[in-house]
C-alpha cells in the first residue's frame, strides 16, 4: 500500500476537506455556486467548461478520488432557478455548470472513490444513490442508528419495509456506509486558546434557539431557571467572532451544545478543544470516535428537566469537570481536527480497497 504522503488525490466538491489536510499532493475542483479565486498552479479549480479535461485526465493518473455530494442533480428546478437568476449567468459565467462535477463520476476511473456528506440531513438524496453505487466508502456525518432510515423518502416512499430492507441492491450500498464527524471547523484551529483560561462562568451558551430545534427552546427555559436560581450563565446577546467565542467557551466549566438542524456540530468539538465539558442530548445518530458520557462531556436526556440535572450533576464536582475536560481536548484534537478527519477517511478508503 502507498503511503499516504505519496497519494495523488482529486477531490470534487463545494469544500477543500482533503485539498487543506494533504496540499500538495490534492487537485481540487469546486463545485461551490460561488468558488472561491482560481490557482490551477496550486490545484484550486472552479468545476467548468475549461476545466473538463484537467479533470478528466486526473481522474486517470489519481490514486484516490473524494467527493462531495451535491444537495440537487444540475437539473433540478431549484438549482437551475438559483442559477439562471444570478447576475453571475448573466455575465456568462454559468455557475449552473459547477453542479455538473459530480456527474464526471459516472464513468469508470482506476482509483477508489469516497464520498464525504456532511449536510444536516439524516437520509441519502435519491440524486446521489449513483455516488453510493460508484464510490468504495460513503461517509455520513448524520447516520441514523438504523442505516436503513438513509433511504426513508428516498429509496422507500415510507420507513422501509422488510421486504425493502430484503434486497441485495440495498444491502450492498448499507455496506458502504461509514460514520464521520463534523469535527472542529479548519477555519477555527488557529483560533483557539493556546493555554488554559481561568473560569468565570458555570455554563457558557451562544447559538440560535427561534427557528433551530425544539431542544434549544426547551432546553433554553431550562438555562434561564438555573440563571434565576444562582447558576452563573453566560448567553451573549449579539452574534460572536470565533476568537471571542472560543474565549469564552474556555472560560466556562461547561458549554451547553444541544443539537441544531443536525445532531452532530461544530460546538460539541470546539467545546472540548477550548478546554471546557460540553453538555449535550443523547444522540440519535451513530458517531465517529464519539466523546464519551463522563470521560469527556455530559449527555442528557431531553425529558423532565433533564438538562438542569445534568448541570446540577457537572457543576458538583469541579476536580471531574477538570479531568473531563482535559480529556476532551486530547481525544478531540486527535480524533476531530480538519487533519484528522481527512487522513480517517483517505486511510480507510484505501486500507478498504487493498483489503
Amino acid at each position: 500500500m502507498k503511503s499516504l504522503s505519496s497519494l495523488r488525490i482529486v477531490e470534487i466538491g463545494d469544500k477543500a476537506y482533503i485539498k487543506n489536510a494533504f496540499p500538495e499532493q490534492t487537485s481540487h475542483f469546486s463545485t461551490a455556486f460561488v468558488p472561491n479565486e482560481e490557482n490551477p498552479a496550486a490545484g484550486l479549480r472552479a468545476f467548468g467548461v475549461t476545466s473538463i479535461i484537467p479533470l478528466w485526465h486526473l481522474l486517470r493518473e489519481a490514486d484516490l478520488i473524494v467527493c462531495h455530494p451535491t444537495f440537487h442533480s444540475p437539473w433540478h428546478w431549484r438549482w437551475l432557478s438559483r442559477a439562471l437568476f444570478d447576475r453571475r449567468t448573466l455575465r456568462g459565467q454559468l455557475p449552473i455548470i459547477r453542479a455538473f462535477g459530480p456527474q464526471m463520476l459516472r464513468f469508470p476511473t482506476r482509483a477508489p472513490v469516497a464520498v464525504i456528506d456532511t449536510e444536516d440531513l439524516p437520509l441519502i438524496n435519491r440524486n446521489n444513490f449513483f455516488l453510493l453505487d460508484r464510490c468504495k466508502l460513503y461517509f455520513k456525518r448524520e447516520l441514523p442508528t438504523d442505516y436503513w432510515r438513509l433511504f426513508m423518502k428516498t429509496g422507500h416512499p415510507q420507513l422501509p419495509t422488510p421486504r425493502f430492507r430484503s434486497l441485495a441492491k440495498y444491502q450492498r450500498r448499507l455496506k458502504k456506509i461509514r460514520p464521520i464527524s463534523i469535527g472542529v471547523p479548519m477555519s477555527g484551529q488557529n483560533l483557539l486558546p493556546s493555554a488554559p483560561l481561568p473560569k468565570t462562568v458555570d455554563v457558557f451558551f451562544a447559538g440560535i434557539v427561534k427557528g433551530s430545534s425544539t431542544v434549544r427552546e426547551k432546553g433554553f427555559a431550562e438555562l434561564v431557571a438555573l440563571r434565576n436560581n444562582g447558576i452563573t450563565i453566560d448567553i451573549p446577546d449579539r452574534f460572536l467572532q470565533p476568537a471571542e467565542f472560543y474565549e469564552r467557551c474556555a472560560r466556562a466549566w461547561l458549554v451547553w451544545s444541544p443539537e441544531g438542524l443536525g445532531w452532530d456540530c461544530f460546538r460539541h468539538y470546539e467545546a472540548s478543544a477550548c478546554g471546557s465539558v460540553p453538555v449535550i442530548n443523547r444522540q440519535n445518530i451513530e458517531r465517529h470516535k464519539p466523546l464519551r458520557h463522563g470521560e469527556h462531556a455530559i449527555y442528557y436526556d431531553v425529558e423532565d428537566n433533564g438538562l438542569t440535572a445534568a448541570i446540577h450533576w457537572g457543576l458538583a464536582d469541579k476536580e471531574r469537570l477538570r479531568a473531563m475536560a482535559d480529556a476532551g481536548k486530547n481525544h478531540v484534537l486527535v480524533h476531530h481536527s480538519a487533519q484528522a478527519g481527512a487522513d480517517y477517511v483517505v486511510r480507510t478508503t484505501v486500507e478498504n480497497e487493498n483489503s
